[in-house]
Formats: structure tokens, C-alpha cells, sequence
């Protein structure tokens, strides 16, 4: 008896594979193609929208070859740009269609206005990168509904308001940062379990609440709060809800008039003793002398009948060109606080300039001083800020430096140079990076011992022609203990605990960050990248291993043609220089042998 229905045919094993993918491309191709279509036009709109460097993206490839941009399965999921030098406010009806975006990074940018409210339709967003821009206003509401956020940097901008309870919503939260902006009122009580927080160097008050006690004191300095990790809250003045008891008003009162009558006695007698005075200085018809001053502040009172200490020159021809009444009476203008004290321009009557240091936290006796001022003073090399004259009293030590009108490698870098703006080129960096090798390799070459101690970009000085002139060597050994390693982190060789214990290899390590700062235009990392694990070395290193090395070159350089061979070879040299161990990286005589052998250099060194 023939069965009813004919017997199922099994489809065969060899065939079972291929039907299965055709299956799988037709359902999926088609969605994938168009969801990666809306991701592409999302990013095209946000490049045409902004201002700045532009994004040099190939716009007739993949949107995901782009720089910055990484895709999974069909999708747009990060959008890094970090410090691209973008400007302008973030358009609207852009990200919204981003839906599959789990990473945005804007950091360190000038970007400016409002945040976008169609960021709420990022339903996947992870993390949410915006530290370092020019945001303002107060927090949008829909930021407390993107539910999906884990990481949230907000810090130096310039939002405003108070802080919301609302944060409660984003109950995946892990990390939230909010520092350097203008936030008033009080820390609200928050149940989310953060990892990391800081809300440093607002306009808060009040009272930390209790779950954050074990945050560090760092998190919260730069504010009025007090109680855990800060000092204890006075229990009779402070109350939860930040209103001041009546016991507490009336002992302020009490307080405040006996302060009063106390303030009003010292006046009183104050009066009295310049009255005395003023007739005793008539009566011998001598007017006391006004002691000079430099910027704000008096120079300390030395041993000499003058009352000050004459400044000792190194550089002898420059002796006659003014002294320290010249110095003291010169207009001041601060440059910048560095590692080891305060910079001042010091424009002297006779039209010339001079660079004054203020050194701070300087332990050394007079005789202790003047040998390592000597020593520093004995260098002499062309791309060296020469040391011109000190000063030393005990409460004062000045440095008196020929002055650099261009300013600093770090300031034509990354500072906000407005219209008109020229980047560097590949030529000017290739000069500098060989000229800066070369002051700091002489340095090396006077003994075993002799090291810099600080480089970083911004002492590397220029001229009106650009040419590198390398401040603050050798101040490392004049540090007092109170200077911790975290002034110059970025550039810090991992061995390094005491900036005042430096070596030559540690050297190399600063030099080689430098290197790659100068190669891929972005700053080292600080402590508001640390959360994101992005150091500079670690950085290019990994794009490297990624076999993605040219995603690292500063935007900037890729307009130039037949240099990328010599550019990957810069890059080489900065990888080695921050080799983590000691031992494994070059001298600074090798390093800058590598950089003259490089094509770019060649020419420069039949200039030298």
C-alpha cells in the first residue's frame, strides 16, 4: 500500500551550507546596506556642520575605513575624535540616526552651545566622551533618559546650574565626571554605585553625601563642601538641608560684634601710631624710600646696605644691558606656572624683554644654589634658552632667561590659534624634533649624572624663525620635595617616583613622548583622559600592533606628499624612546643620529 504522501527529500549535506547563507544574505543584506547608508550620511551631515581642521575622510569609501570611526556588523559603533581641533555647535537631527553607536568621543575640541536633544535616541550609547569643549547651559532632561550610558564625561565645559537627582535614572552608570565647570547648589543624593567620580573645582556647598565618603579628597577640592573625604562638617552650624541653626545664627551674631570692636581697636591704634610717625618723619624732613617691586610681590630683603642682593650674571656681555632696579622696575607679564615655579615676561625701559622664573619650593643653601645655578649656567649650546643672570636671597630665587617671542611648541600645537591660523608643518617639525635632540643630547654628553629632567612641549621655545630653544633643563635638581610627578604625567618615564632622582634614560622616555606629540598633533594624556586608558605611548603603540598606524598621524600631515616613509620612521623612533623598560630604549646621540639619517633631514643638516 503506496503511502498517502510522497516521503520528505532531505536537502543534502554539501548543499545544506551555501542555501543557508544565500538565506541569511537576503534576509540581512539589504537592512545591514541601508542602516550603514544612514550611518554614513549621519556623518557626512556632522563633518559639513562643524568648523575647525577638517575631517579628511575618503568619502568614496566605506565609512568605516574613516578615521575615527569603527563599524560591527554592518554599523557605525564609534565615533572617536578626539582633539581634531573641531569648532561649532553640534547639529541637530544627526545622531538620532546613529542608533547603533555604542562610543562618542568629542573630547578635547572646541565645540560650543547645547548638546544636541536627539542624543537621546542613541539606545546603545555606552559611552559619552565631551570633556574639554565649550559646552554651556544647564544639563538637558534627556540626558537622563539615555539609560544605556555607563561612562559619562562632562568635564571642563562650561555648563551650569545644579546638579540633578535625576542622575539616579542612569542606574548602569559606573563613571561620572563633571569637574571645571560652573555647577552651583549643593551634591545631591545620588544611589548610583560609581567607580569614579569627580566633581572638582565647581561652585558647590553643602554637605557630601554619605556614599561618596570613599571617594578621593581630589574629587571634590575647589569647592565649599565639606564632611568625608574633606574636613568634618561643623555639626552645630551645618545642617542637612544647608540652613544654619538658630543657635548657630545667634553665636555668628555674638561673634561678629566682638570682631567688630576688636577690628575697630586695631584701627584705632593703627591711627594713632602713623599719626606719631608722620610727625616724627616731619620733624627730620626724611622720606622713607619705596621699595621695588617685581609683578606683586617684593624681592626679599638681602644683606647688602641697599637691602637687595645685586643679580649675578652668567652671560657677561649682557651685564651693562640692565641691572636688578632695570628688572624690578619692568612692566611683568605672567607666561605661565610650570613645574617648578612662575614664568614672567619682564619688559625692561629699553625696550627689550627678559624671561624671569620664580622659583618655588627651593630647599638649597645660598652656596648649595649658586653651584648648580653655575653648572646650568655653564651649558652652552645653540638650541638652548640661555641662562642669563640669578638672583638668590632666602626668600626669593630669580632665574633671569633670554625671552622667546613665539612661545611655546605646546601653544602653536594644541592652543586655540584663531583665524588666520597656520599649522606647523612637516618641515618645521622635523627641525624642531632634530634641533630639540640635539640640546639634549649635548646635555647627556657632559657626564653620566647630567640629565634635563622636564621635557615636555611646553619648554620646547621658539623664535620668530621657529627655531627650538629647550627651557628648564636642569631645575629637576634645585626641586624641593613638596613637587609631586604628576606635573608633568604625560611625559613621566614609569620609573620616575621623584622628579629630583631623573636619569638619562627618563630623558629619552619625555623626549620620545614628544616625539609622537609632535607626529600625531594630539596632547599626552592627563589625568581627565586616564578614565578612557589613553596615554600617548600606549595609543600609537596599539594602532601599530593594529596594523592601523596611519590613523594616528596628525590630520595636518597627510596634505603632504613623499613623506610618508619618513613619518612612519618618526613614529618608530618615538615608540622606542618610550619603550616602559629603561634599558631597552636609545640614547639621545642615537636617536639623533636616526633623525639625520631620515631623507627629511638631510637638508636641514647641510644647514646646521
Amino acid at each position: 500500500m503506496k503511502p498517502p504522501y510522497p516521503p520528505k527529500q532531505s536537502i543534502p549535506a554539501a548543499l545544506s551550507m551555501p542555501l543557508l547563507v544565500l538565506l541569511l544574505l537576503c534576509l540581512f543584506s539589504s537592512p545591514a546596506n541601508s542602516d550603514l547608508a544612514s550611518d554614513r550620511a549621519a556623518l557626512v551631515a556632522l563633518r559639513s556642520a562643524l568648523h575647525g581642521r577638517p575631517l579628511l575622510w575618503n568619502l568614496s569609501a566605506s565609512p568605516c575605513s574613516w578615521e575615527g570611526v569603527k563599524c560591527a556588523l554592518g554599523r557605525v559603533i564609534e565615533l572617536r575624535l578626539p582633539g581634531m581641533g573641531l569648532r561649532g555647535e553640534l547639529p541637530s537631527g544627526v545622531f538620532g540616526n546613529l542608533t547603533g553607536l555604542q562610543t562618542l568621543s568629542l573630547r578635547y575640541n572646541s565645540l560650543s552651545g547645547s548638546l544636541p536633544p536627539d542624543l537621546a535616541g542613541l539606545f546603545s550609547l555606552r559611552n559619552l566622551y565631551l570633556q574639554g569643549n565649550k559646552f554651556s547651559g544647564q544639563l538637558p532632561d534627556f540626558l537622563f533618559s539615555m539609560q544605556s550610558l555607563i561612562r559619562l564625561n562632562l568635564a571642563a565645559n562650561e555648563f551650569d546650574g545644579v546638579i540633578s537627582p535625576r542622575f539616579n535614572s542612569l542606574s548602569g552608570l559606573s563613571a561620572l565626571y563633571l569637574e571645571q565647570n560652573n555647577f552651583t547648589g549643593s551634591i545631591p543624593e545620588l544611589s548610583l554605585r560609581l567607580d569614579q567620580l569627580n566633581m572638582s573645582f565647581n561652585h558647590l556647598s553643602g554637605v557630601i553625601p554619605t556614599p561618596f565618603s570613599g571617594m578621593p579628597e581630589s574629587a571634590f577640592e575647589g569647592n565649599s563642601l565639606c564632611g568625608k573625604p574633606l574636613s568634618p562638617c561643623n555639626a552645630t552650624a551645618v545642617t542637612r538641608d544647608n540652613k544654619l541653626s538658630g543657635r548657630a545664627i545667634a553665636s555668628i551674631a555674638v561673634a561678629s560684634s566682638l570682631m567688630l570692636l576688636l577690628v575697630l581697636a586695631i584701627v584705632f591704634l593703627i591711627c594713632c601710631m602713623r599719626s606719631a610717625k608722620k610727625k616724627h618723619s616731619h620733624s627730620k624732613n626724611i622720606e622713607a624710600p619705596k621699595q621695588p617691586k617685581f609683578g606683586i610681590r617684593a624681592i626679599g630683603k638681602t644683606r647688602d646696605p641697599s637691602g637687595f642682593n645685586s643679580l649675578v650674571f652668567i652671560r657677561k656681555q649682557q651685564e651693562n644691558l640692565f641691572d636688578l632696579e632695570d628688572l624690578l622696575k619692568a612692566s611683568a607679564e605672567v607666561l605661565g606656572k610650570g613645574t617648578f615655579g612662575t614664568s614672567y615676561k619682564a619688559s625692561l625701559g629699553t625696550g627689550n624683554a627678559m624671561a624671569v622664573k620664580r622659583l618655588k619650593d627651593v630647599s638649597d643653601s645660598e652656596t648649595e644654589f649658586v653651584e648648580k645655578i653655575r653648572e646650568i649656567g655653564s651649558m652652552n649650546h645653540p638650541n638652548l634658552v640661555p641662562l642669563v643672570a640669578y638672583y638668590y636671597s632666602r626668600d626669593e630665587k630669580l632665574l633671569v632667561y633670554e625671552y622667546m617671542p613665539t612661545g611655546s611648541l605646546s601653544a602653536l600645537l594644541h592652543g586655540d590659534n584663531g583665524a588666520g591660523w597656520t599649522p606647523l608643518s612637516w618641515d618645521t617639525r622635523c627641525r624642531i624634533a632634530l634641533r630639540a635632540a640635539e640640546a639634549v643630547a649635548y646635555i647627556h654628553s657632559r657626564g653620566p649624572e647630567a640629565s634635563h629632567g622636564n621635557i615636555k612641549s611646553s619648554n620646547v621655545l621658539l623664535t620668530k624663525l621657529y627655531e627650538p630653544r629647550v627651557s628648564d633643563y636642569g631645575l629637576a635638581r634645585l626641586a624641593g620635595p613638596a613637587i609631586s610627578p604628576s606635573w608633568f604625567h604625560g611625559y613621566r618615564a614609569p620609573e620616575v617616583i621623584d622628579i629630583r632622582i631623573v636619569s638619562q634614560e627618563a630623558d629619552v622616555y619625555s623626549f620620545g613622548v614628544l616625539i609622537l606629540e609632535l607626529v600625531t598633533g594630539k596632547a599626552p594624556s592627563t589625568s581627565l583622559l586616564a578614565e578612557e586608558g589613553l596615554d600617548l605611548p600606549r595609543w600609537v603603540s596599539g594602532a601599530v600592533e593594529q596594523d592601523s598606524a596611519a590613523e594616528v598621524f596628525d590630520a595636518e600631515l597627510l596634505r603632504y606628499q613623499n613623506v610618508e616613509e619618513d613619518m612612519i620612521r618618526m613614529l618608530q623612533i618615538g615608540i622606542d624612546c618610550t619603550e616602559q623598560s629603561p634599558d631597552q630604549r636609545p640614547s639621545m646621540a642615537e636617536v639623533t643620529k636616526r633623525m639625520e639619517s631620515l631623507s627629511q633631514f638631510r637638508s636641514l643638516q647641510e644647514q646646521h
